[in-house]
């Protein structure tokens, strides 16, 4: 072959491809876009297929632990215990020490996270560790007050009285004021043990650094 006929025959394939490459894109309008929510589905779209997919997952497996026999006797067998102790303290005394009890946390946490943390903060002390400790010990005391006040409702005469109700929670309030003096000193003493600790890791920094 010669090389004007080579030339030709590379014009040529040069043509057609262009011809594939480029056709669909000068076919469009000027300014026309393809639209990415017609060539792919959007992630909105995904997320929720994902989600309902989860949902169905965890829900299918919930009947299925529901409808097995040896998980209803293995419930039985943990609940069994608990509702004979609750069988054989269903009485007035018993939601009355409950209640005083639950009420004596909120009110000594609930000190705590206030007066106690600002008394703290104005010594120069400062625990996080401290402030999820009560925080968990007030949401403790406030679903033990909630639960024991239903049980006592379903269960006992103790509501029904307004002498009992008030005289427990004064008991209640008493017995928190004191946990909450007890609680800020023993905080106190470990912000001032936190102190004295930071100091002495200090000196015997600036002596290490000397030598």
């Amino acid at each position: 072959m010669s090389t004007i006929a080579r030339g030709r025959s590379l014009a040529a394939t040069a043509c057609t491809l262009l011809l594939l490459v480029g056709g669909p894109v000068l076919a469009q309008t000027p300014g026309e876009t393809p639209d990415p929510a017609a060539t792919a589905p959007g992630v909105g779209e995904q997320a929720e297929r994902t989600l309902q997919s989860a949902r169905d997952t965890a829900g299918a497996a919930l009947r299925a632990v529901d409808g097995d026999p040896r998980a209803q006797e293995l419930t039985a067998g943990l609940l069994q215990p608990i509702y004979a102790v609750a069988e054989s303290f269903a009485f007035p005394t018993f939601y009355w020490l409950a209640f005083a009890a639950m009420a004596a946390g909120v009110v000594s946490f609930v000190l705590q996270l206030t007066l106690g943390k600002l008394v703290v903060m104005s010594r120069m002390g400062f625990s996080p560790a401290e402030i999820v400790s009560d925080l968990v010990g007030l949401v403790v005391s406030l679903v033990g007050l909630v639960l024991a006040t239903q049980a006592a409702v379903e269960n006992s005469s103790f509501t029904q009285s307004p002498a009992a109700v008030l005289s427990s929670a004064g008991v209640g309030t008493v017995i928190g004021l004191f946990l909450y003096v007890w609680g800020q000193r023993q905080e106190l003493d470990a912000a001032r043990g936190r102190t004295a600790s930071a100091k002495t890791s200090g000196k015997q920094a600036k002596l290490a650094s000397a030598e």
